[in-house]
């Protein structure tokens, strides 16, 4: 039975993809490096920011050091502030899907988003004060795909209330959260807001939603 609900933030909760997308493709551009919305979303979706500036740079056959690294994550992240402050759109439903599921499960927040930005971005929703733990970029040595961001959030669940992994249902919108999800014992609804349902179909997830809105917590109680 579930106990827990874990939502990816970016492309779950709030429809920032393109947002993100555009603040790599700026900070890449100043670089010399090109980026398509195209790849982005093949190839770059569901990274954390060091991983996508790692995997931009090692196309482009170039070399990257740790302070450049820190230096682009620091210049995209106030890109992106900026344009969601004019821009900010909640994914259809999520404010109305969060509180109901709070009645009934423990509620997280798994991503690969910085900590800073996702406290910003909740703190002009409805949603600030609804998730018991957040797991954000930094917080694990690897991104998504691997399962560590999800098993540490099972971790201090489990600290705090013992579960069963198993209890845990995660909400996701890319491949590489999907096979994370996966790779952590957990079930996993999927959301079109990033990919097609058909690119979704055969993957392994327990359902696929174009959206949250229509959709009642009650329906992960069984997953």
């Amino acid at each position: 039975m579930t106990e827990a609900v874990l939502f990816d933030f970016n492309g779950v909760l709030v429809d920032d993809e393109p947002q993100h997308c555009l603040a790599l493709q700026r900070v890449l551009a100043e670089e010399g490096i090109t980026l398509t919305r195209e790849e982005y979303y093949a190839s770059y979706l569901g990274f954390d920011d060091r991983t996508g500036f790692v995997e931009a740079y090692r196309r482009a056959q170039r070399t990257l050091t740790t302070e450049l690294i820190t230096y682009f994550v620091e210049k995209k992240s106030a890109l992106y502030l900026e344009l969601v402050e004019s821009s900010l759109r909640m994914v259809a439903g999520a404010p109305e899907f969060v509180h109901d599921a709070g009645k009934r499960f423990r509620l997280g927040i798994v991503s690969g988003a910085l900590r800073s930005e996702i406290d910003a971005v909740l703190r002009r929703t409805k949603l600030a004060g609804q998730f018991e733990i957040i797991v954000a970029a930094g917080d694990v040595p690897r991104c998504k795909p691997d399962p560590a961001a999800y098993l540490a959030a099972y971790s201090a669940f489990n600290k705090r209330q013992p579960l069963a992994v198993d209890g845990c249902v995660v909400i996701e919108d890319s491949l590489p959260g999907l096979a994370a999800a996966r790779a952590a014992g957990m079930s996993c609804v999927m959301l079109t807001t990033s990919h097609p349902a058909p690119a979704l179909e055969g993957r392994g997830a327990a359902r696929v939603w174009e959206s949250l809105a229509g959709h009642s917590a009650a329906e992960l109680a069984d997953l």
